[in-house]
Formats: structure tokens, C-alpha cells, sequence
């Protein structure tokens, strides 16, 4: 990845790789959960904090089955169902994990379950050779293939099923006579005794990450599928290759999402909201009706209640706009409360920050803010007052009453036309 940041820690739909494993894995309710890392350990055990994962170093790479028996220590006296998984295979699903432990226990004594995919190049995978009902009769890697071997479709994801009871018997036995002498764990496989199967899944689920190419690949294919999910579900995406969701986007029905709006995380838009294009929501949450942008950024922790409107070049951070408010255009609202019914005038900016700390504007139901007005906080604006244009607002405002904070305006009839005409008279005398 050419990154000081750890590969699995790089982000898909805005969220760590390796957590968006942890997240399908944690739906299964495992007893333990354990991570292998080499370089980079502690960056791996801060994400992973408050998971319920613990973590095991493998000082030395030397290969996958070297990197499973690192796990020994951290399973001792677990007695059940192992999976084994790739911190930077991220898009594996929960119903195909428990298909793996499914096969597994289905009662012919298997040694493992291999999860296998068939990609429209296999290029340097692995390759699995079955009897054809779906009993693994050798596995290969590639740099050990013959020209036969390598003419099978189908290959090893590396993902495994098996019983703690055999996998760390089974890992003493394998050995490193390879091409690149690593202790490979699919060897496990080919030792003497029991039979393993395989099952197939599809390839874009077992992608894994290795560049940043293969990153934005891996997120293209995240996003085809969540846009196709959201359009089942409800909501009309008016040019859906433009439109990106992070992981946890929760849209209501018959939500419309113009072209070129982006999702980070965080958001939830309820029905019938409406998201105007060239739009940035994060950290929000959207009410019933309630129409976004075009050209609206929604910072964490605001808030847009029903039938509220947050028009073009609006900018909202920590900010709750009440029921049927407005600021419709060219605006800054950051740490207020702005109450149901309230219109905000275009250029209005809540001016909450004085270098130091940040404070708090109150508008209350109702209330008018003239265009181009700075209502410096901390301060409240009553109920069903109105700002006049062009006003600095520095004390709280009664409910009901009007505020001008503005120079009497001056008029000097016939200057402009004196000022024109001498004007002219110096530029003539050059």
C-alpha cells in the first residue's frame, strides 16, 4: 500500500477493513475472536479495542500456517468451531461463514471446509482439485502447479473451517518444502487422514486487498451492490454510479438522491426526504420530508427535522434545525438550535467560535433572519423576532421584536454624478 498506515486499517466504505470483518464475524456471536498481526501491532490492537478481539503476534513471516499457530495461546481450552480469516478480505458475509460451519458439522466427518471461487482469471491463486461432488482430492499453490493443475477454475480463498480439536495437531505436521519455504496452511489439507470439502462463493467476496488499485476496486464493487440494495429497498437514485454510501447509510422509503451526493458515516435520512445533488452528509440525521442542498454539507451532529429545508452553499455543524425551519441559501449554522418554523436569511453565519472555545446560538420558533446577518454567540433570538439585513447581533433578542444593528443610512442627492464628472475631467487631463 506504500502507507505508514497499516493495510487492514485502510478504509472501504469508511470503515477499516479488518472492522468490517470483525462486524460480520461479530453477528455469529463467536466465544473468542483472534487477530494475527506482524508489523504494525499496535495500530491493529487500537482499532480493534472494545471489539472483544485479542491480539497475536507473529514475529517472523513465515507463511500462513506459521501465522495460524500464533492463535495457539490465545485459544487454549477452546473446544468448538475455528474459522480462519483475512484481515484484508473484506467483504466476506456473514451467511457464508456460517455455510463454511454448516458444512462442517454436517455429519461427514470432515477435516475442514475451504471456501473456493471461481474468478474470471485465476491468474497465481491457489487451485482446488475435487472428485466433483465438491470433496477436495488435492490443493495447490501456484508456484507448485503443474500445466494441468493450473488449467482448473477453481481456487482457494484461503479461508478455512475446522474444529480446535484438529487444526494445531494438524499445523505440527505441515512442513515448508515449497517454492517459497513457508508453512502454507492448505497443506493441512493433503495430510493423511480425514477428508476435506469445499464450498464456492463468489469471487468479488473473497477479493483481497494488496494495493491501492485493488482498494478502490474492492470499494467500487462494495458500492454497485449497496446502490442496487438502497433501490430495492425504496429509494430513487437518479444516476446511482455517482451516489456513495459509507456502511452504516440508513435511507428511508421514497427518499430521492440527486446525482454526485456523497455519504460519509453516520447518516440516516428518513422517508420522503429529498437529497439535492452535490451534496456531503455526515454524521446526520435527516427528517421526514425534509429537503437537502444542492451544494449542502451536513457536518456530524446535525440535525434536520421534518419538513426542514437546508438549500444550496449551506454549510450545518452541530446544529439542530426544528421542524419546517429554514436556510435556504449561503449559509453558516454551527452549535445552534434553530427553532420549528424559523427562516434564515442568505450569508446568515452563527459566529460560535472566538479562537478558543465554541458557544451555542439560540433562534426560537418562528423567527426572521435578515440576509447577511452574524449573530455572534453565545445568544438567543426569541421567538418570532426578526433580524433586519446586514445586522451584528451580540445581545439576546426578545421574542417578538424587531433587531436592526446597522448606521442610519445617509443620502447626498446628486454626488454620484459630481464624483462621475470629475472623475472624468482627471482621466481626460492624462
Amino acid at each position: 500500500m506504500k502507507s505508514a498506515k497499516h493495510k487492514v486499517l485502510h478504509p472501504v466504505a469508511g470503515r477499516p477493513m479488518l472492522l468490517h470483518l470483525l462486524a460480520s464475524v461479530a453477528e455469529l456471536r463467536p466465544e473468542r475472536q483472534v487477530v494475527v498481526v506482524g508489523a504494525g501491532r499496535e495500530q491493529v490492537e487500537a482499532a480493534v479495542a472494545g471489539t472483544g478481539a485479542v491480539i497475536a503476534v507473529q514475529e517472523q513471516q513465515q507463511g500462513t500456517g506459521h501465522a495460524v499457530a500464533q492463535a495457539h495461546d490465545a485459544l487454549a481450552g477452546f473446544a468448538g468451531d475455528i474459522l480462519i480469516l483475512y484481515g484484508d478480505v473484506p467483504l466476506v458475509r456473514t451467511e457464508t461463514m456460517r455455510a463454511m460451519l454448516d458444512r462442517l458439522n454436517m455429519g461427514d466427518e470432515l477435516r475442514a471446509v475451504v471456501l473456493g471461487f471461481r474468478p474470471e482469471d485465476a491468474g497465481a491463486y491457489g487451485r482446488i482439485i475435487t472428485n466433483g461432488q465438491g470433496i477436495i482430492g488435492k490443493m495447490v499453490e501456484y508456484k507448485d502447479a503443474d500445466a494441468a493443475e493450473r488449467a482448473v477454475t477453481l481456487c482457494n480463498s484461503g479461508l478455512m473451517a475446522m474444529r480446535s480439536t484438529d487444526l494445531f495437531v494438524l499445523l505440527d505436521q505441515i512442513g515448508n518444502h515449497n517454492a517459497a519455504g513457508e508453512y502454507y496452511l492448505p497443506d493441512i489439507v493433503m495430510l493423511p487422514g480425514a477428508q476435506s470439502a469445499v464450498i464456492e462463493t463468489e469471487a468479488w467476496e473473497v477479493a483481497g486487498v494488496n494495493s491501492r488499485q485493488e482498494q478502490a476496486m474492492i470499494e467500487a464493487a462494495w458500492q454497485d451492490r449497496r446502490r442496487s440494495e438502497v433501490m430495492r429497498d425504496g429509494v430513487t437514485l437518479i444516476a446511482p454510479e455517482t451516489v456513495f454510501f459509507a456502511y452504516d447509510t440508513q435511507l428511508g422509503r421514497d427518499v430521492l438522491v440527486e446525482p454526485n451526493v456523497v455519504f460519509g458515516p453516520g447518516v440516516k435520512v428518513a422517508d420522503n426526504a429529498v437529497i439535492r445533488a452535490f451534496s456531503h452528509l455526515e454524521g446526520t440525521d435527516v427528517g421526514q420530508g425534509a429537503e437537502i442542498g444542492p451544494y449542502a454539507r451536513l457536518r456530524p451532529g446535525a440535525n434536520i427535522g421534518a419538513e426542514a429545508k437546508v438549500g444550496n452553499f449551506v454549510e450545518i455543524k452541530k446544529a439542530e434545525l426544528n421542524e419546517g425551519a429554514k436556510v435556504n441559501h449561503l449559509s453558516y449554522i454551527g452549535d445552534a438550535t434553530i427553532g420549528a418554523g424559523a427562516n434564515i436569511g442568505a450569508g446568515t453565519i452563527t459566529c460560535n467560535y472566538d479562537g478558543f472555545f465554541k458557544y451555542r446560538t439560540e433562534i426560537g420558533a418562528g423567527a426572521f433572519i435578515g440576509s447577511n446577518s452574524a449573530l455572534v454567540a453565545p445568544v438567543k433570538i426569541g421567538a418570532g423576532a426578526i433580524v433586519g439585513a446586514g445586522s451584528v447581533v451580540t445581545r439576546d433578542v426578545e421574542a417578538e421584536s424587531l433587531c436592526l444593528v446597522r448606521p442610519a443610512q445617509e443620502g447626498k442627492p446628486g454626488w454620484a454624478a459630481r464624483f462621475r464628472a470629475g472623475m472624468q475631467a482627471r482621466k481626460a487631463a492624462k
